[in-house]
């Protein structure tokens, strides 16, 4: 059975409605939503300097996440480790681990890529690959408990955290090297796009070293879902905002890279025309759920673009009523 997802980035444009205030209190009232209707992952990204205040502070959001909710994980897809401490990170992750009772954070390692945030950071782009093998060899260090020495000094992290062997740890990431690096250190990997060649690079790696328990999680179905009685009258209230956050994220990408969730729309019929945008009838959602395979997901991204509370609660709605039974019925 697919999975279902729930997205927020908190991002509030200007010239949008809603203010960041309210995105922000939206967003936490939709991931308690989404606990409470049984879906499998509450996702969170991070980016830094963006004028629409895309969440820069994914661990410290994961923590309230969790406070707020009952059961459902959630997911930094992806943490940017080249532009923090790793002892920190480690800490804090450790602390989330514990408080929340072990397993419910997932992060993931991703290696950036906006060049304006290595230069916020003042760190050298060019060593990102380098120090996200460096840093997640530090976390894993730190979560033993043990002292360890890095970089000339010795560290000590405590507590220790809940989940063992460690708290979910993957690589992100969409070339060689980055699935080459996540078997090193064997760790899952989680790819920023659905290249079959990057879990073969992960396979051959894994083989060579002896790691035997790794998987690669490749991401796919919809990553935006919206349900409507009426998906024309949909499409004209949603489709500014859907249109502003696929530019706005497609400008991040850097040249030859690909990621699944970016489309290059210069209109808003160039969105309807891609996968990754869903905007259906209920029995329109039914079937594309009924259509992916176990590994893929649908991915609600009800906020998006900093869409107004008015118009992304409406889709929630519907599909808690005439979807949610239909692929899933209560056991």
């Amino acid at each position: 059975m697919a999975f279902l997802t729930m997205r927020q980035d908190f991002r509030a444009p200007e010239w949008g409605p809603a203010s960041t205030a309210e995105i922000y209190a939206t967003a936490l009232e939709q991931f308690r939503w989404a606990d409470s209707n049984g879906f499998d992952f509450a996702v969170l990204s991070e980016h830094h300097g963006v004028d629409d205040g895309w969440l820069p502070a994914p661990l410290t959001l994961a923590a309230i996440v969790i406070g707020a909710t009952e059961r459902i994980p959630v997911l930094v897809s992806a943490a940017l480790a080249p532009l923090h401490d790793p002892v920190r990170m480690a800490e804090q992750i450790a602390v989330i681990d514990l408080a929340s009772g072990g397993g419910r954070l997932w992060v993931v390692l991703g290696a950036g890529y906006r060049h304006e945030e290595f230069e916020m950071a003042d760190v050298v782009m060019g060593r990102r690959g380098k120090l996200v093998e460096e840093y997640a060899r530090v976390m894993l260090d730190a979560w033993t408990g043990e002292p360890f020495e890095w970089r000339g000094r010795t560290i000590t992290v405590t507590p220790k955290p809940l989940t063992e062997p460690h708290p979910m740890l993957l690589i992100g990431g969409g070339s060689e090297p980055a699935a080459r690096r996540a078997a090193r250190l064997g760790l899952g990997m989680m790819p920023m796009n659905s290249d079959p060649q990057v879990a073969a690079w992960y396979e051959d790696e894994a083989a060579k070293t002896g790691f035997t328990d790794g998987f690669v999680m490749t991401p796919s179905g919809p990553t935006f879902v919206y349900v409507a009685d009426d998906p024309e009258r949909a499409w004209s209230e949603i489709g500014p905002y859907l249109l502003y956050e696929a530019q706005t994220y497609a400008s991040f990408q850097t040249s030859g890279q690909t990621s699944t969730p970016m489309v290059a729309a210069d209109t808003v019929a160039d969105l309807r025309a891609s996968p990754q945008y869903l905007v259906g009838t209920p029995d329109e959602i039914v079937a594309k759920f009924e259509s992916l395979d176990a590994a893929s997901a649908l991915t609600f991204h009800p906020l998006a673009g900093g869409l107004p509370p008015d118009l992304s609660w409406p889709s929630l709605e519907l599909f808690a009523a005439d979807v949610l039974g239909r692929i899933r019925p209560a056991q």
